[in-house]
């Protein structure tokens, strides 16, 4: 199912920038100018953000599969019109048409991993999910200039709606009903005002540096206005069409402004680029897609890799590192935009937009992961709406730079390589900035979920009973089941199924901490080495000759070979306190503990011993406080008798 989610997140994003290819040819079809050709890519990510709220409301009244199925559909019909479209009016209104199915699809799919995802590999599953997103509107430049080297643009048109249909006949197979079904009814009033304000604040941000300065101002305000209506709409009525809850988050706010930073960056050098390219440098369609395409490429292969990472080590560094290649990065292609070798130009962008594997996946799954259960579904309405408008923002601020710059170098004489030149520099130093602000909000978020673990800690010390248990050490279990360095995963099995436990530390012979394997880790080994044998209960039920032989190739395999190398420990001076934020925020159900920061281990503490003594403390206190209600009925009632 998620392979579903992922390639429907793919095709999403992956129409967003289908087109921008093809806007040279477009414009001279149709007789129009880059002002009003830019609205394929505009108008699209508009309506796709004015129907992703809707699609929270739909995900929970309709079962999944024919709802996936009626989102692609749009898609298909879509592409159908803007294929046979005679005119500009038409094929702007297929575009719009497939802009509403992906403004359901994208949530969908989010909605669908979070689902079915284990927890503790969200990171890696949102990682392919943002792989798959930042892949879609860039390895669509590239696909779309190898067709339109061979074929007219009304073919990407087709081979959009074929790829959908594919898609559409996946979900129809393989999805299942994973959301939980009512009646919730779309608020239409909310509806229009959520319409009515990103319309009017996203178009006059794109009418600012092309159009009328006071039309665009006139169409903000009323854009914010609207948007101020609808939130107040939404902490007044009973169902409203985007519970703002997750807002109260600020590690979530943070970040889904940095997951729209990282997406503004791709949206705006995936739309100049190619115009660049084509326009000035002389290049083909071909030409300029394969210029992006060793970037695009890579990008694939770091985004579930960069998951990994982050579920292992957070985002602390990652993100802000990679904020900083993007700003560093681009400037350099900015610089390179001046000389005459495309190839320099191409090479200097691999590493730019690398990064943004770094930030995109990571920043949404560090705001999703700061919500509870409940809030997540309405944190994807509102992540999938930044996709929309991050992708907007980058879109029109890029091209309005990019005209206004190359108009002004017009204007004071340069020739039009020179111009150009001048316009793309501008839009290369408009995302070097909004990295550099990704920069600051990344350093706030790590100190925004450093506050809101020491909170939740707090609480979670405080039903700890006053004097008792109050570092890891009073907690800890110290008989713990460890595995040796010399031992075989057979071994380590054999230990597994005589103790009932289901994972144990792996110790070096000094009796420091050297790993931490789990039957998770084999049974992950043998479906990969052993696909027939990926059910260890077939030996119950007789089938054993398939699995007994995957089992007997681990007779020599050491138990570091599958066992995970970096684990997270606490060390037994630490308050409880600390240990709740580590099994919370690495969402582990138990930590080794370890005597100072690299000392031998000597014990382990689990959730579960948490939540023994939380209860226990609270049953203790039930207990005083009902022996003190009685105490003083007692003396109430000595009292009166005496009286």
């Amino acid at each position: 199912m998620i392979a579903v989610a992922a390639a429907a997140a793919f095709l999403a994003t992956f129409n967003e920038t289908f087109l921008n290819v093809a806007l040279t040819p477009i414009m001279t079809d149709f007789g129009v100018d880059v002002s009003i050709v830019q609205w394929l890519a505009t108008g699209y990510l508009l309506v796709a953000a004015v129907f992703v709220p809707v699609s929270n409301v739909l995900y929970h009244r309709f079962p999944t599969r024919p709802l996936f199925v009626a989102a692609v559909a749009l898609l298909v019909v879509g592409s159908v019109v803007g294929a046979l479209a005679p005119s500009f009016g038409v094929l702007l209104a297929g575009r719009l048409l497939q802009a509403a199915g992906t403004g359901l699809l994208t949530p969908i799919g989010i909605n669908v991993t979070l689902a079915v995802a284990p927890r503790e590999k969200l990171g890696l599953a949102m990682g392919i999910m943002a792989a798959m997103t930042t892949l879609g509107p860039s390895m669509a430049i590239v696909v779309s200039g190898a067709l339109l080297s061979i074929a007219p643009w009304t073919t990407l048109m087709w081979v959009f709606g074929a790829l959908s249909l594919l898609v559409l006949l996946a979900g129809a197979v393989l999805l299942r009903n994973v959301a939980e079904l009512g009646r919730p009814v779309l608020e239409v009033l909310s509806f229009l005002l959520v319409a009515v304000g990103l319309v009017g604040l996203l178009y006059g941000i794109s009418t600012a540096f092309s159009g009328s300065a006071l039309i665009a101002a006139i169409a903000a305000v009323v854009g914010v206005l609207a948007l101020a209506a609808f939130v107040v709409r939404q902490n007044r009525i009973e169902h409203p069409l985007l519970n703002l809850r997750p807002f109260r988050s600020t590690p979530f706010v943070l970040g889904v402004s940095m997951t729209m930073l990282g997406l503004l960056f791709v949206f705006a050098m995936n739309v100049v680029i190619p115009i660049f390219l084509q326009s000035v440098r002389g290049q083909t369609p071909m030409g300029a897609s394969l210029t992006l395409a060793p970037g695009i490429l890579l990008t694939v292969v770091l985004g579930p890799i960069a998951g990994r990472l982050f579920d292992r080590h957070g985002g602390r560094v990652m993100i802000p590192a990679g904020f900083t290649i993007m700003a560093v990065f681009v400037l350099l292609v900015g610089v390179a935009a001046g000389h005459e070798s495309v190839l320099l130009f191409g090479a200097l962008y691999v590493p730019a937009v690398l990064a943004t594997s770094l930030v995109i996946g990571p920043s949404q799954t560090f705001a999703l992961s700061s919500l509870d259960r409940e809030s997540s579904p309405h944190g994807v309405t509102v992540v999938s709406t930044s996709f929309q408008i991050a992708g907007c923002l980058g879109t029109s601020l890029a091209i309005g730079v990019y005209n206004a710059m190359t108009t002004r170098g017009l204007e004071g004489g340069s020739d039009l390589l020179g111009a150009s030149t001048l316009g793309f520099r501008g839009a290369a130093a408009l995302v070097a900035l909004t990295s550099v602000i990704g920069i600051v909000l990344a350093f706030a978020a790590t100190r925004a979920a450093r506050a809101a673990r020491a909170a939740r800690a707090a609480q979670a010390e405080g039903t700890v009973e006053s004097g008792r248990a109050r570092t890891v050490v009073d907690l800890m279990k110290t008989d713990v089941y460890a595995l040796s360095t010399e031992q075989n995963v057979l071994e380590a099995l054999q230990m597994f199924t005589e103790r009932g436990i289901s994972g144990a530390p792996v110790l070096h012979p000094n009796g420091s901490l050297a790993g931490f394997l789990s039957d998770g880790d084999v049974m992950r080994y043998l479906s990969a080495e052993h696909p027939s044998s990926t059910n260890i209960y077939s030996f119950a039920i007789g089938e054993s000759d398939d699995l007994e032989d995957a089992l007997a190739d681990l007779v020599s395999l050491p138990v570091m070979r599958l066992a995970t190398h970096e684990v997270v420990t606490v060390d037994g001076n630490a308050s409880i306190a600390d240990a709740v934020a580590v099994l919370s925020d690495k969402h582990l159900k138990k930590v080794p503990v370890v005597r100072d920061e690299n000392g031998p281990m000597i014990g382990i503490v689990s959730r579960s011993a948490v939540n023994r003594l939380a209860i226990s403390s609270y049953l203790a206190s039930r207990e005083g406080q009902a022996q003190r209600a009685d105490d003083e009925s007692s003396i109430v009632e000595r009292e009166r008798q005496s009286a």
